[in-house]
């Protein structure tokens, strides 16, 4: 089912047993703004390359918009849409006056230069600077992105509009970036599963982990999950999966990803194929790659 479909129908369900209004219902369906963008870059060798990238405004209702921007192929309107809807209501429900929002560019990062990434983030915030803000939408790192792209989006906001740190969140701790913020997610699932295996009168201790993407938030669970005792015995991410049935050395593994931009060639493992990654034998399957990888398939 598709991303956007799916938010949609869960949001419907949800208004139902809240007993919306129906026009209430229909405007809060309908994105605030859609923004869609051509951004083309020299790259390394001269040649030029063109993207698309996109930032939708879901609600401002209760604040500032908020939410990430990712780097990945199969960024689309659709599930940049679905994701701005989802971050409205999970500042909702957290309490917190903001809105949503969500943003992308299609493009595998891992096939980019660290200066053809910087330069399309740049050219990326000349087309959306006049339409993100401290008061209007505030970025965040998300899939494919991380505190250098924040630092980037920053430095080139703030040739148009001044010095505006809080124009991202997500930043560099040097430029007023919150500690602990890169682990968050990542600790948010290892507190998640704690409590999950607690139900069951169990503990993250001697349990086996596989995780599927090893990006910020695969790789901080993974390492959070290690800490605490748990055993991961596959890990996959866009280049390649790796599976140890007496557990990866995650260390050894973060070094080796940091060196080559992903999983494959580690040398504590064995590779498998990807595909496979959500049926390896596990007592906790943790997927934190694309969502809808689950489904009746």
């Amino acid at each position: 089912m598709n991303a956007l479909v799916a938010t949609n129908r869960n949001f419907k369900l949800a208004a139902r047993l809240l007993g919306l209004d129906s026009k209430l219902e229909n405007s809060l369906l309908i994105p605030f703004r859609e923004i869609k963008v051509e951004c083309t870059i020299p790259k390394d060798d001269g040649t030029l390359a063109s993207f698309v990238g996109f930032r939708i405004q879901h609600d401002n209702a209760r604040g500032p918009m908020k939410g990430g921007i990712r780097y990945h192929p199969e960024v689309d309107p659709d599930e940049v849409n679905a994701l701005a809807q989802l971050m409205t209501w999970k500042t909702a429900v957290a309490n917190i006056p903001y809105g949503g929002a969500k943003g992308g560019i299609g493009c595998d990062p891992g096939e980019l230069s660290i200066s053809e990434l910087e330069r399309l983030t740049r050219v990326f915030t000349q087309k959306i600077h006049d339409l993100i803000g401290v008061h209007t939408d505030v970025p965040a790192p998300d899939m494919g992105t991380n505190p250098q792209t924040m630092a980037w989006i920053l430095d080139e906001y703030s040739k148009f509009h001044g010095y505006s740190p809080a124009v991202v969140t997500g930043k560099p701790t040097d430029l007023g970036g919150s500690l602990g913020r890169d682990a968050a997610t990542g600790r948010g699932v290892l507190f998640a599963t704690e409590a999950l295996l607690h139900e069951h009168g169990k503990s993250i201790a001697g349990q086996g982990f596989v995780v599927q993407g090893f990006g910020n938030v695969g790789s901080w669970a993974a390492q959070l999950i290690s800490e605490n005792g748990g055993k991961i015995v596959a890990v996959s991410d866009i280049t390649g999966a790796i599976k140890n049935s007496k557990g990866l050395d995650i260390p050894s593994l973060l070094k080796h990803t940091k060196e080559n931009r992903g999983v494959r060639g580690f040398s504590g493992g064995d590779p498998i194929d990807p595909n496979s990654i959500l049926t390896e034998d596990c007592d906790v399957l943790i997927p934190a790659a694309l969502g809808g990888v689950i489904n009746r398939e």
